[in-house]
């Protein structure tokens, strides 16, 4: 097992490219394949998640294995339903083989997609044999994973009868939804929002066209927890390439982290120009933080672990999905944060409270459980906890392969054991 052991710097002063956005990367390949694949997106995601969806297009193998990545598991799924690219069976890790994918096969299935279990019902491995899709209306639960509903509403121009998808019950993380529709309007898709639950698209076929993708407001995240732990006064983080008003649900980042302590400024608010943001302390923020992250479920490691640093409790709803991901993220967040002496209560199964006491740490060593948020999230504290080490730290390369680089030019020293 590697293991990496971080000390922080005095001091906090520093420029950084940002990996591109893994999210809007992934739609806009799928995308690109369903246009032909005449012109491919720049600035794509060096990532682990978009490699495996841009080998899997490239190769289109027999057995497709997306390793894993949740996002490209949902993606090729319905891709691969909707075009005539002959049978494949799609499949991943054995963490993935337990990630439930019944909900958008029954979907599928009910459009006319030919799909079958190659192992666990409800789980892939997936034998998908394609076909052009009939479409027309639909309705599945708002409340699983915005996922299925991008990956349903990314082939809907494709559908001879186009998509009319109504979400029933509550509906989490809609900006991710949002941005799917974005990325596809981006393209020339008729794709709109006709109801507070219901998307509409045309068969209307995307156009091919070049296409510049964002940087990552999920890994701007981690430069915004450095910042508010820093005991520099004067710290100050550059990130290259964000957009002021961006579709990313994740910029949310920015008004979180103004109650935390965290100010931050734009070089210029241009509608869709990428530019530097700049970082710094504001000298303020909240005793007490209750957020519901219903619609950026991703931010919630990053949050929850600045909270306890800085000693600011905490009531956190909206966290459901979280017990899907690369791992059960709750159980992982309590019991490492345990390590440090914070007893992290769960409540109601999908919410996470502190109130402000810690105990004595136990260890400094902090397992990742094949999860690159646990890492990227864990990281940072090293500001609050010289000599932190993080085990098999390699996990950062799904979402953040430079991570680990950028950390040792902002002068954090990394030790490999």
């Amino acid at each position: 097992m590697t293991t990496y052991t971080i000390t922080s710097p005095k001091q906090l002063r520093t420029t950084i490219k940002l990996p591109a956005s893994k999210s809007i990367s992934n739609r806009a390949l799928i995308i690109y394949a369903l246009t032909g694949g005449s012109v491919l997106p720049d600035n794509l995601s060096d990532c682990d998640d978009t490699e495996v969806i841009i080998q899997a297009l490239q190769e289109m193998s027999d057995e497709i294995n997306i390793k894993a990545a949740g996002t490209a598991m949902r993606f090729m799924t319905a891709f691969l339903a909707a075009t005539d690219n002959g049978e494949h069976t799609l499949t991943g890790t054995e963490r993935m083989k337990h990630r439930p994918i019944k909900l958008l096969v029954d979907a599928l299935r009910r459009l006319g997609a030919d799909i079958r279990y190659a192992g666990e019902e409800g789980f892939p491995p997936l034998r998908i044999k394609g076909q052009t899709l009939t479409g027309g209306e639909l309705a599945i639960p708002g409340n699983i994973s915005s996922q299925f509903t991008s990956a349903l509403l990314l082939i809907g121009p494709m559908l001879r009868r186009g998509l009319t998808l109504r979400l029933t019950g509550d509906i989490i993380s809609r900006p991710y939804i949002d941005l799917t529709l974005w990325t596809m309007r981006e393209f020339g898709a008729d794709a709109e929002w006709t109801s507070v639950d219901t998307i509409t698209i045309q068969p209307k076929a995307y156009v091919s066209r070049p296409y510049i993708i964002e940087n990552d407001w999920s890994a701007a995240s981690y430069w915004y927890e450095m910042v508010a732990l820093a005991s520099d006064a004067e710290a100050e983080v550059r990130l290259e390439g964000l957009m002021d008003g961006s579709k990313q649900g994740d910029s949310s980042v920015r008004y979180i982290f103004s109650l935390l302590g965290v100010k931050t400024s734009f070089a210029t608010r241009k509608p869709g120009v990428p530019t530097t943001v700049t970082l710094t302390k504001s000298g303020h923020r909240v005793n007490r933080l209750e957020y519901d992250f219903v619609n950026a479920p991703d931010l919630a490691q990053t949050i929850v672990c600045t909270c306890c640093a800085l000693g600011v409790p905490f009531h956190f709803t909206g966290l459901q999905t979280l017990r899907i991901k690369e791992t059960d993220r709750i159980v992982a967040l309590k019991k490492e944060l345990g390590k440090l002496g914070y007893d992290i209560e769960v409540v109601n199964d999908c919410e996470l409270r502190w109130n402000g006491k810690r105990g004595d740490s136990s260890e400094l060593g902090i397992d990742t459980y094949e999860d690159h948020r646990m890492a990227l999230a864990f990281a940072p504290l090293s500001f609050r906890f010289p000599g932190l080490c993080i085990n098999n730290p390699q996990v950062v390369t799904k979402s953040y392969p430079r991570f680990w680089e950028d950390l040792e030019s902002s002068q954090l020293i990394i030790h490999n054991s």
